[in-house]
């Protein structure tokens, strides 16, 4: 364990893809007919993506996989695959010869930020060729989410209030139950093969990977992370315990491995958004008010978030105003709150549904007028409002209905479920609709 507040330092140098962006193309208003060739990229550490594209080899599709690591190589059996074993700065030259000579019709990838995707996301519209990108669910815990070209701060999903409640017209109510269950286990597992497959210098010598940190350190962090659950169980009931009846506001952390963080807001990594928001709440904030910070799950803490953010409280003179929980109950933290900050987690979409206000410092798919709080974070303590009623059912309605797929990358009865309705889709050619309602409105992006 690296000691203190020591952070290991980060895998490999900058990229040479990094700077390379790749601009969104309109999406076809009708569905395409006849059998489509689709490229895979990398995906869920699954198999999920080799039993999508059994499904759509068995309905008469092409299917093709480009391997980049080892890992990759590991999830893929019995289906069309070549591996691109050269350095990162020949990708670009290889992807758009790779597209071409395979007659891509359709790019799948998870993750469409990391630079290997960039570049082939950019290739790829270049030649007219559409992207389907796939990641959790913005709903939880059992929803997976299917857009086409990006996600979070590059979705095409609407931001207008009038645009998202002529959408949700044509869609059936949200679903918040929870249907399936996933698998910790098989994912750790799953995960952990995958990795350490990608430090084996043999067949893929060059491959870069989009990992800020060594694998080992993030696997010690979540172990001594698993091993104190009980202790960060209490930790969480102590902070709201502490709190008492004083109000108090909640931050919700976010992983800095994210690209939702890394790509879709001003910070390069938790510590500069946090103390701006220490900051502003010693200025703005009510005196006896206090401030909860929340950590991610699934943080392995690489960094000692409690002694770092103690001390940041510490030189804005908040004392015992502000409290951390690396676990705690999240429904009961969000309701008891008067409002919610974060980057652009998901749990912002958590304090929509139990109609918190809420205040966005990154670029999220919820950050919609009506919903969450459109001013300056300082005015955001005294000033922020519940979302409007309406608009967030619409609004939920509309979002789960065209980005939103039930299923797990994971346990196998989410991920059966998952599979097909995403060989659904694509076979279809709705992604960003179900079954092709409102095709060409669901498309448009109001950035």
């Amino acid at each position: 364990m690296p000691p203190h507040d020591a952070l290991p330092e980060p895998m490999g140098l900058p990229s040479p893809l990094a700077s390379l962006p790749g601009p969104a193309v309109p999406r076809p208003v009708r569905p395409r007919q006849g059998p489509r060739c689709f490229l895979f990229l990398q995906g869920p550490i699954s198999p999920y993506f080799l039993e999508v594209a059994r499904g759509l080899k068995a309905l008469g599709h092409a299917v093709h996989r480009i391997n980049l690591s080892l890992g990759d190589r590991l999830s893929w059996r019995g289906l069309p695959a070549e591996n691109f074993t050269g350095r990162p700065e020949a990708w670009p030259d290889y992807i758009a010869d790779a597209l071409d000579r395979l007659g891509v019709t359709d790019l799948m990838l998870l993750g469409e930020q990391r630079d290997y995707h960039r570049v082939a996301i950019r290739a790829a519209h270049a030649r007219g060729i559409f992207v389907t990108v796939t990641d959790f669910g913005y709903f939880r815990p059992d929803w997976i989410t299917l857009e086409a070209d990006g996600m979070g701060g590059d979705s095409r999903f609407p931001r207008d209030p009038a645009a998202i409640r002529a959408l949700a017209a044509t869609l059936p109510p949200v679903q918040l139950d929870e249907q399936f269950q996933d698998s910790f286990l098989r994912q750790a597992v799953w995960d952990v093969g995958y990795h350490l497959a990608t430090l084996l210098p043999w067949p893929f010598p060059h491959y870069d990977s989009h990992q800020l940190h060594h694998p080992l350190a993030t696997y010690a962090g979540v172990l001594r992370r698993l091993l104190r659950r009980r202790a960060e169980h209490a930790e969480g009931a102590a902070a709201m315990q502490a709190i008492g009846t004083r109000p108090y506001w909640l931050f919700a952390m976010q992983m800095e491995t994210d690209f939702s963080l890394r790509a879709y807001s001003p910070y390069d990594d938790l510590d500069t958004p946090i103390r701006e928001t220490l900051a502003s709440f010693a200025r703005h904030a009510p005196a006896e008010g206090q401030l909860l910070f929340k950590v991610h799950p699934l943080d392995p803490c690489l960094k000692r978030w409690r002694r770092r953010i103690t001390r940041m409280a510490m030189a804005e003179g908040l004392g015992h105003r502000v409290h951390v929980a690396h676990h705690g109950v999240l429904e009961e933290m969000l309701r008891r709150s008067q409002g919610t900050v974060t980057v652009n987690s998901t749990v912002g979409l958590r304090a929509i549904v139990f109609g918190r206000p809420l205040k966005a410092m990154g670029k999220a798919v919820w950050d919609v007028p009506g919903l969450a709080y459109q001013g300056a974070l300082d005015d955001f303590w005294a000033e922020g409002m519940p979302p409007d009623p309406s608009l967030r059912e619409d609004f939920l309605r509309a979002l789960q209905g065209t980005t939103q797929l039930r299923g797990l990358f994971y346990g196998p009865a989410g991920r059966r479920a998952a599979v097909a309705g995403t060989v659904a889709r694509l076979h279809a050619d709705i992604i960003g609709v179900p079954d092709g309602a409102a095709h060409h409105a669901a498309g448009q992006r109001t950035a």
